[in-house]
């Protein structure tokens, strides 16, 4: 790819599209069609008399002081498929059980197959808890599929002739058609699959609703007469792509949806980093928010910034529109997706064939002696700026209507931790009062799983939420995926003959909770790399301690080892500081705005922040190419093994911190014992895993045979020594 030269010819604007009348015919004749054959197929929409019978007897039992089981499901078709198990009671509101992401089990990322293994691995919980699946009142889907047929239908013909290509595409990223098969007869499957006699009846619940509800109900803004404002920016819902809602004295009101699935930021973004950086969708994005700190981040000096800004149009009453006449992937995402005069600002995009090839990915080792790198790296640096002016001005405009000065943001648009944390600094003191006349400032909390994969616990706790159950506590931590495993599970994932493990303790008590934990970091203190896999996994995109790989953030050669021995990633990808939040505090500029329950908002790795000034000398490894930090938190009270760490490192290194990047390779993170060992393998530079039982039993796992390095046994020995 050659630099670009951007021209200087005017740029010319289509707003809108070509046919919207027919596409609006079009679409509510979808929606119509698709109710009648969806509620013969066993699904049911909000205000079927299905779904309000279900719904009136769910209030009376709750009433009783009953317990209520609810299923939210991730059907297979659309990405990140699912289960989530919620229990419900009047006195509580909803507690999540697990939330169980299909990708972790079948090892297929952002995997749209029917959640088989989630579904099964549901059911074992279950049971275990003294359930059986005769016990789940309600299943709930994550999709409105009537109102998603509609918006497809409306989308394909409002841009006719060209549009219609878009039937040609049977497997994007987010959709694949021949699945959306297999979900048409989800009602039949799942009673197979359960060995009920009958179908199983699902209630469809709105996409974007279900996020908003969930967002709101786990965060730590409390009830009241003050507003919360909620954005919701996805690639797209049901409806459209972008919705805003507030919430106030425990009710959600929804105030707008822009009603496209391209006039938004998701598509945006995702198309750019896609056919500049040479990734595919749900790929792309976070690599491509990495390359931008390597480039111009100057508004008034990156060259492509300003063109680049009119891709997308921002109206007076706070929607984003796409500018159709540079962009092209309303009508084609994949194969043709720039306009000339779009290309004459970015150059030609990449192609389908050429995505994940060496030789098109951007890569950030190529700066000296690719002479496009650099030009590639300031798009990519003002892709993010155009991101974070759309971010703002929605922003601004919900904030104004509501009068909110409490945020939450949602949907996979928010997994932009960089564009998270530019909202915590543009909207300061000084803009709420010249705004809302007050002194204030916003106050921003984004869920651990923003995106789809958090959609059927959305389903779940809004169900909850309609039968008239409290809102629920607020979450503290993201261990939902699957359950902790037995002791063994373990051990029969051990048996491999390339694979050399002992007991080395135990994490029941505080005193071997201690021990392992001084054994950890004196390993990471003297230059291992090791893997943390404990409890149940994280749900969401981040490893946040239990399927976590760790090394010592104060050694700048980590980052490298860790890239081309470990993870074999792209050095644009940073890696994590995870910390106590006494050293958090020292290292980092936590922000006023995200100090809600005690800096709830850094548990999760959905923010970054800017270190301080003595922080890249002390802890470089952390500290990415633009000075910040995607930072964690991590509290006692909800892991208590891995505080232990951070607080042995602050012992064995002078700052109780540590690098944190997620337990896999080229694939989802590792849920179970067997797919650890399987990490093991392909990590030839992780020197031990460390594997915790449901009792506490701790194992220290490594290569066998010719592959043992001997660094393990080495430490351990030294450490025992130190110990005495």
């Amino acid at each position: 790819m050659q630099p670009s030269q951007p021209g200087s010819s005017k740029i010319i604007r289509r707003i809108g599209p070509k046919h919207p009348r027919l596409g609006a015919a079009a679409g509510g004749a979808a929606e119509w069609l698709a109710t009648k054959l969806f509620a013969r197929a066993g699904f049911h929409r909000l205000g079927s008399t299905f779904a309000d019978t279900r719904l009136a007897e769910a209030r009376e039992r709750l009433a009783r002081g009953e317990t209520l089981y609810l299923a939210g499901l991730g059907p297979p078709g659309t990405h990140n498929s699912g289960m989530a198990l919620v229990e419900v009671t009047l006195a509580d509101g909803p507690q999540l059980i697990l939330n169980n992401e299909e990708e972790r089990f079948s090892g297929n990322k952002h995997t749209s197959e029917y959640p088989g293994a989630s579904i099964d691995a549901m059911v074992a919980a279950l049971r275990g808890m003294g359930r059986d699946v005769a016990d789940i009142f309600a299943w709930l889907t994550t999709w409105d599929y009537p109102a998603l047929a509609g918006t497809l239908a409306h989308t394909i013909l409002e841009e006719a002739p060209e549009s219609l290509k878009l039937l040609r595409t049977t497997e994007a990223a987010g959709f694949d058609a021949r699945r959306m098969d297999t979900m048409t007869r989800t009602p039949k499957i799942l009673a197979r699959q359960l060995g009920l006699t009958e179908r199983v009846p699902l209630i469809m619940m709105p996409h974007h609703d279900n996020h908003a509800w969930f967002s709101y109900a786990a965060s730590p803004y409390a009830d009241g007469d003050e507003p919360v404002a909620i954005a919701v920016l996805d690639g797209t819902g049901d409806r459209g792509s972008v919705s805003l809602y507030q919430a106030q004295g425990g009710a959600l009101r929804k105030l707008s949806c822009n009603d496209s699935m391209f006039d938004g930021l998701g598509a945006f973004y995702s198309v750019i980093a896609s056919t500049q950086g040479g990734w595919t969708w749900l790929s792309c994005e976070g690599r491509y928010m990495g390359a931008a700190a390597w480039g111009n981040m100057d508004r008034a000096g990156n060259r492509y910034y300003q063109r680049l800004r009119d891709v997308l149009v921002f109206t007076d009453s706070g929607e984003v529109r796409l500018n159709r006449a540079l962009a092209n992937w309303y009508a084609s995402p994949f194969d043709e997706p720039y306009h000339p005069a779009l290309i004459d600002i970015l150059g030609a995009p990449l192609g389908p064939s050429q995505l994940w090839n060496p030789d098109a990915v951007l890569r950030v080792e190529d700066i000296q002696h690719r002479a496009d790198t650099q030009d590639r790296l300031d798009k990519a640096a003002a892709t993010q700026m155009v991101f974070e002016d759309a971010l703002i001005h929605v922003v601004d405009h919900l904030l104004r209507t509501t009068g909110a000065r409490r945020l939450i943001l949602t949907g996979g648009v928010a997994l932009n931790a960089v564009g998270n944390m530019r909202l915590l600094e543009h909207f300061d003191e000084g803009w709420f009062a010249a705004a809302q006349a007050r002194k204030a400032r916003l106050h921003l909390w984004v869920p651990p799983v923003p995106g789809d994969p958090g959609v059927p616990i959305g389903a779940a706790w809004l169900f909850a939420h309609l039968a008239g159950a409290p809102r629920g506590a607020p979450l503290d931590h993201a261990f939902y995926c699957g359950l902790a495993p037995a002791r063994t599970e373990i051990e029969a994932a051990l048996s491999a003959d390339d694979i050399a493990a002992e007991e080395i303790g135990e994490v029941a008590t505080p005193t071997g909770r201690d021990a392992v934990a001084d054994l950890m970091a004196f390993m990471v203190a003297q230059g291992g790399v090791i893997a943390l896999y404990q409890g149940a996994g994280e749900t969401g995109p981040r490893a946040l301690g239990h399927r976590s790989i760790l090394a010592n953030p104060c050694d700048p050669d980590v980052r490298e080892h860790l890239n081309a021995r470990v993870k074999y990633r792209e050095a644009i990808r940073p890696l994590a500081p995870m910390a106590t939040l006494e050293a958090a505090r020292d290292h980092f500029v936590l922000e006023d705005g995200a100090s809600d329950a005690d800096y709830n908002a850094y548990n999760y790795m959905v923010l970054t922040a800017h270190a301080k000034p003595h922080a890249r000398d002390r802890i470089p490894a952390v500290i990415h190419a633009d000075g910040t930090g995607r930072i964690q938190i991590v509290r006692e009270g909800c892991d208590p093994l891995t505080h232990a760490y951070l607080k042995a490192m602050g012992r064995h290194v002078g700052v109780e911190m540590s690098v944190n990047t997620s337990f896999n390779v080229a694939g989802p993170i590792a849920q179970t014992p067997q797919q650890a060992v399987e990490t093991l393998r392909r990590a030839k530079g992780l020197d031990a895993v460390i594997m915790v039982a449901s009792d506490g039993t701790a194992y220290a796992v490594r290569h066998g045979s010719d592959h043992d390095s001997g660094r393990f046994s080495d430490w351990q020995k030294r450490w025992q020594r130190s110990s005495r």
